[in-house]
């Protein structure tokens, strides 16, 4: 239910015996906090030694790995993280307990990678286990805060889930189990109400966007509707006023699509986006404008203009010669 509600490290052995469980590992939120910054928010998670392989998307040289099994001190940091710390291999850092209290020196042993796309936190700080069960007090001993668990089937996660959980129903501590992407999303309620509100506002400030869009074409058609009647009168069909009014729409919604663009991307891929890619990487591994992403959002902006055009070119379609000529703008 939370990751501050303990769970006793025997689950785990438990667990492992649940038909369908392929392979399981434990942490437990460490919360501690850089002595140097305070309030530099990072993930420090107190992990089993197999944790990384769990989570094969995880990239760790196998010599880092089976130095930091043999550094009791031992931690291993995300890239994002050493990155935006300044921290190496090889240096000493001190982390002052939350819910552990003390003063906990770690020696960085490695770097972690993994790809963007997935959902590993790339800012995180993994530290052995053991070395935290040593340091706690006795009525904090032998704790874990949740258990990942890999299946062998991916279509029978929310049975196994089920089988899980059926283990402990009837002991003092119950446990919920729940695929990755749900945990996060549980997690991210709060930041989700945000999102759809955005949605919301998204939605909104389009149509008001067609709506000023409509209005100027409809202006510009309004005021050179003595060309189109000369343009009548010489010839042109209706129909293809219309297209030249369409398509002047459209070149109008072609610039503005790229001048968007142009902006979005680099205050995204290198603002809001990589902050919250170092800040928030479990929830927003990766915050960026795709290349599906542009497309879309160009299409949009060429819809919006084909739509804004479609009243004011019928119109001067409609419109006779005789009757455009007299009008005056």
């Amino acid at each position: 239910m939370s990751f501050g509600l303990p769970l006793p490290k025997k689950y785990i052995d438990d667990i492992r015996g649940v038909p369908g469980v392929k392979t399981t590992t434990y942490c437990d939120w460490f919360g501690g906090k850089w002595t140097k910054n305070p309030r530099e928010f990072f993930a420090n998670l107190a992990c089993a030694d197999d944790a990384f392989e769990v989570y094969p998307e995880i990239s760790v040289d196998p010599v880092v790995l089976e130095t930091w099994k043999r550094t009791k001190r031992g931690a291993i940091v995300g890239d994002m993280l050493a990155k935006k710390l300044g921290i190496r291999v090889g240096d000493r850092m001190t982390l002052e307990g939350t819910f552990y209290p003390g003063d906990w020196e770690f020696e960085i042993v490695g770097i972690y990678t993994a790809p963007r796309q997935s959902a590993v936190d790339r800012s995180s700080f993994f530290f052995r286990w053991e070395y935290k069960n040593d340091g706690v007090l006795p009525d904090q001993k032998d704790q874990i805060g949740w258990i990942f668990t890999r299946v062998d089937d991916p279509s029978r996660s929310a049975a196994v889930g089920r089988a899980i959980d059926a283990l402990f129903e009837d002991r003092e501590t119950q446990t919920r189990t729940m695929s990755e992407r749900a945990a996060n999303n549980s997690m991210l309620g709060s930041v989700r109400a945000v999102m759809r509100a955005l949605d919301v506002i998204s939605i909104f400030l389009l149509f008001i966007m067609a709506l000023i869009l409509g209005n100027t074409v409809a202006m510009g058609t309004r005021e050179r509707t003595t060309e189109y009647a000369v343009m009548r009168a010489l010839g042109f069909a209706p129909a293809q006023v219309r297209r030249l009014i369409v398509a002047e729409a459209l070149a109008v919604s072609f610039c503005s699509g790229i001048a968007g663009l142009l902006v979005a991307i680099p205050v995204v891929d290198f603002g809001v986006g990589k902050w919250l890619e170092e800040n928030m990487g479990q929830f927003f591994p990766i915050f960026r404008v795709t290349s599906e992403t542009a497309a879309m959002a160009f299409g949009a902006t060429l819809l919006i203009g084909a739509l804004s055009a479609a009243m004011p070119a019928l119109l001067a379609g409609r419109t006779s010669v005789a009757d455009a000529l007299r009008r005056v703008v």
